[in-house]
C-alpha cells in the first residue's frame, strides 16, 4: 500500500494545491543527506538579516532542495519568505518560489522521516498519473517547510513539517 494513503501521521492526506510565487531570502549549500543540517543552521541568519533591515518574515522557514544526486550531493537553499524587497548581504540572495501546482502533505515526527514521505509522495503522484515538475537530478521547486520552531519544541519527534513538491503542468 502507498504510504500516503493512510493518513499521515497528523491525520492529513496529500493535497494538490495552487500556489501563487512568493520571493524569499535564502542561502545555497552544496552538501549530503547528513549535511542538510549546515544549510538549516543558516536559518537564524537570515530572520537576524531580515530583523536588521526591519523586514518582517512573510511565512515559515524552509529548505528548498535544486538538486539531489543520490546519496552524496545535494545543492539546498534555506530560506524565509517574504513581502517586500530586502538587501542582500554576503551569501545570501532573493529569490522566487515559483507559482503552480504543488502536491502537499504535512509529516509529524522527526526529520529523519522526511525522505519516506518524499518517496510516499512520488509513489502517490505517479499512482495518479502525476509528474513532478524537475529534469534528471534538479528540481523545479521541491519544499521543506518548518512548521514548529526547535527553540519552542525540542523534541524532534513531536515536530510538523510541511513537504511540497511542485507538479509538472
Amino acid at each position: 500500500m502507498d504510504p500516503l494513503e493512510a493518513p499521515a501521521a497528523d491525520g492529513q492526506q496529500p493535497v494538490v494545491e495552487y500556489r501563487a510565487a512568493r520571493p524569499y531570502l535564502g542561502v545555497v549549500r552544496t552538501v549530503t543527506w547528513t549535511g542538510t543540517a549546515a544549510a538549516a543552521d543558516r536559518i537564524p541568519e537570515l530572520f537576524a538579516h531580515l530583523t536588521a533591515h526591519g523586514v518582517p518574515p512573510a511565512g515559515a522557514p524552509f529548505l528548498r532542495y535544486h538538486r539531489i544526486a543520490g546519496e552524496h550531493e545535494l545543492v539546498v537553499e534555506a530560506g524565509v519568505p517574504v513581502t517586500e524587497p530586502v538587501p542582500r548581504a554576503g551569501e545570501m540572495r532573493v529569490g522566487t518560489l515559483p507559482a503552480g501546482r504543488y502536491l502537499v502533505v504535512v509529516h509529524a515526527g522527526h526529520p529523519d522521516e522526511l525522505v519516506a514521505v518524499a518517496d510516499g509522495m512520488a509513489a502517490h503522484a505517479r499512482d495518479r498519473g502525476w509528474a513532478f515538475d524537475r529534469r534528471g537530478e534538479a528540481w523545479g521547486c521541491r519544499l521543506e517547510t518548518f512548521l514548529t520552531d526547535p527553540r519552542v519544541e525540542p523534541d524532534p519527534r513531536r515536530w510538523r513539517t510541511e513537504v511540497a513538491v511542485r507538479l509538472a503542468d
